[in-house]
């Protein structure tokens, strides 16, 4: 069993998520195709993720969800590994306060 289940494939890029979404980032990957990202919350809120393939989609995406919505919640002080297209853009909004958010790019689980 490997010690390290997810290899990084690009630099990690951060932003910090807040009541209105800042501008997207790009996480690319230096491989073909690269998809799967680690993301991690490192806040005290809920962040709801906005993503897509230009900074126009993600910025569309980052809603509060309240019933339904196109965002990705990433809860507190969560690290999770999602996949999404490749070399995509991502921002993100809260509730309330604020949290940072690191993006890198991989594969694994």
């Amino acid at each position: 069993m490997s010690t390290n289940a997810f290899t990084k494939t690009g630099n990690t890029v951060v932003f910090t998520a807040a009541v209105t979404a800042p501008a997207p980032v790009q996480a690319s990957s230096t491989t073909l195709g690269g998809n799967q990202y680690r993301i991690i919350n490192s806040g005290s809120v809920t962040v709801f993720l906005g993503y897509g393939v230009d900074s126009g989609n993600a910025t569309n995406s980052a809603v509060v969800v309240t019933t339904t919505g196109p965002a990705y919640p990433i809860l507190a002080g969560t690290d999770e590994i999602l996949t999404f297209a490749p070399n995509a853009y991502f921002t993100g909004i809260t509730g309330s306060s604020t949290a940072a958010v690191y993006i890198t790019p991989g594969d694994g689980m």
